[in-house]
């Protein structure tokens, strides 16, 4: 914004001094016994000034956002027209050239003697000179409103597309949390009815992440600390209902340090794996590995697949959310690959830090 307001100012000082040098470029070519700082100082040209100011200033503020702004073409081109007919009539730069001399006075505004039988009115004579400064006045004004205008829509435009995506990020989040929960709940609910001794440990499990998924996550990011553990949690949760059958691998490789990531972005491909990769009858066993070096984080997830590839497909709204959210927030700065192999399903996911 500050940019933007300096740029205003440094561009309406740049027109200006061009503008109004002009009429002294044009007086230097005249004879004239005046100095260029006694015409400056002059009430005629101060006259002048004003004049011209008061035109780019009365375009800038009322006909350009009024008239031309709002599409009301023909009224303001008749605006301009009658502008136009007023500078012809007051004369600006007339008025500041009768300081000269006579000799170039007389010079500039001769005019062909009257012959007889014409009327005796002087005949109508347009100062061009006037007409070029007013041209010079109205176009660079235009330009100058017009160029704000540009700019000023495309802060909204950008600022809309922003809060959009916040919008969209955390209509995602909200459709993420919920499932999460309502999986976790379930599984508490079975220790309670079988009245495990292990349940009071999982409630508190559950606050940690509630807190994590309710507080600490409501930013675009957060530590990787804080979402590992939040992991571990999960995982302690779910080993409560595995039998002996499930092995299950869960390793860190180098240091989270201050690493951060984008919140819950690896909850659901956990919860993925326990949906299809645990069978009650058949051995099965989950790999999680977190891998963290200094430029990257690599998430690999691995599991048999117990179910058909029709209810594979149809693994909820987790996961095609988090596509959505990883998009919104890295962009093409990761990659998400997920591949089936000897009925191994492999989750690899791979992030800058």
């Amino acid at each position: 914004m500050f940019r933007l307001k300096s740029s205003v100012v440094i561009i309406h000082i740049t027109g200006w001094l061009i503008c109004l040098s002009f009429p002294l470029l044009f007086i230097s070519g005249q004879s004239t016994d005046l100095s260029a700082l006694s015409i400056l100082c002059s009430a005629n040209y101060l006259v002048f000034l004003s004049t011209y100011l008061a035109l780019f200033y009365f375009h800038s503020t009322i006909l350009f956002p009024k008239l031309f702004y709002k599409k009301q073409y023909i009224l303001y081109f008749l605006s301009v027209l009658v502008l136009l007919m007023t500078i012809n009539f007051l004369k600006p730069l007339d008025h500041l050239i009768a300081q000269l001399k006579p000799a170039s006075v007389t010079l500039m505004h001769s005019s062909p003697p009257l012959q007889e039988g014409q009327d005796n009115y002087p005949p109508v004579r347009i100062d061009f000179v006037s007409d070029f400064l007013f041209l010079l006045t109205i176009s660079f004004s235009l330009a100058n409103e017009t160029t704000l205008r540009g700019r000023q829509t495309e802060k909204k435009a950008l600022f809309a597309e922003t809060q959009k995506k916040q919008a969209e990020l955390s209509f995602l989040r909200s459709q993420i949390n919920p499932h999460f929960l309502f999986n976790t709940l379930n599984n508490i609910y079975s220790l309670a009815i079988t009245q495990s001794e292990h349940t009071a440990a999982s409630i508190m499990k559950l606050s940690n992440m509630l807190r994590y998924v309710t507080e600490e996550s409501k930013g675009d990011f957060v530590l990787l600390e804080s979402e590992i553990d939040c992991l571990k949690d999960y995982i302690a949760l779910q080993q409560l209902r595995l039998t002996a059958k499930t092995k299950l691998a869960f390793s860190v490789i180098g240091q989270p340090g201050i690493k951060t990531i984008a919140p819950l972005v690896l909850l659901p491909f956990l919860e993925n794996a326990f949906k299809y990769g645990v069978s009650n009858q058949e051995a099965s066993e989950i790999n999680v590995m977190l891998t963290c070096t200094d430029n990257s984080i690599l998430f690999t997830c691995s599991n048999k697949i117990f179910r058909t590839q029709q209810e594979l497909n149809g693994t909820g709204i987790g996961i095609a959310n988090t596509r959505q959210r990883l998009d919104h927030l890295y962009g093409d700065r990761y990659s998400l690959r997920i591949h089936t192999s000897n009925n191994i399903y492999t989750t690899t996911l791979s992030l800058p830090s």
